[in-house]
């Protein structure tokens, strides 16, 4: 774990590091991290938001030699993917995985009652918002499939939150990541992603500390 927050607080410096090691083979580990953060439902702690910032402000410095619109490509895929993937998962086995004596002790249990709270609250458009929330976007498509959203209106939603979390997270690194400022307390720049994209959590936490059991809300839409 302690490695996990040191990459996380460097990952600039962790991922320059991968491209001096690794080369073109650069792409297909950032691909394999952004899928089975979302795709694989036990490792919803991976960066997300900070590893594509990091990735687009590489890109935009010539010494690294990477492809900006490769990455646009390989972090869309990736999202699409591992979301639809987790779908999957939750559509054909979720409640069997979540109670399995093994797999469901791996599976944070409260964070899966969040995103059901959430997915019953916001209903479709949770599909998109939990994109921007990290931990929440690895259980949504779980919960959305257990509660039988239909996959066809799931996918719509999927896309169009991919597509604006790639552009938005990869637009920031890529013309701001190189600033001076920045590169001087990326750190603290990588924080202050964290802790922007967890506040709709915590603002969501604290209003069901205050909301009476029998007044949560059901918002589950029904099928076209």
């Amino acid at each position: 774990m302690g490695y996990l927050i040191d990459f996380v607080l460097h990952i600039d410096s962790h991922l320059a590091n991968i491209v001096t090691t690794f080369g073109g083979s650069t792409y297909l580990i950032l691909f394999a991290i952004v899928f089975v953060e979302t795709g694989a439902v036990i490792l919803p702690f991976l960066p997300g938001d900070s590893l594509l910032f990091a990735a687009a402000a590489l890109a935009a410095n010539p010494v690294y030699g990477l492809n900006i619109w490769l990455f646009l490509a390989i972090f869309l895929a990736a999202a699409i993917a591992g979301d639809s993937l987790n779908f999957f998962l939750g559509g054909k086995a979720g409640a069997a995985l979540s109670n399995h004596s093994w797999f469901g002790r791996l599976i944070n249990k409260d964070k899966l009652a969040q995103s059901e709270k959430f997915f019953r609250k916001h209903g479709p458009l949770a599909i998109f918002l939990g994109r921007f929330m990290p931990i929440i976007r690895t259980f949504v498509p779980f919960t959305a499939a257990g509660s039988r959203f239909p996959y066809q209106r799931f996918l719509k939603y999927n896309i169009s939150a991919a597509i604006t979390w790639v552009l938005i997270c990869c637009g920031g690194g890529y013309f701001f990541g190189n600033i001076p400022f920045v590169k001087a307390h990326f750190s603290a720049v990588v924080l202050g992603i964290i802790v922007i994209s967890l506040i709709p959590a915590i603002v969501g936490w604290l209003k069901g500390r205050h909301t009476p059991n029998n007044a949560a809300p059901s918002n589950l839409p029904e099928e076209d």
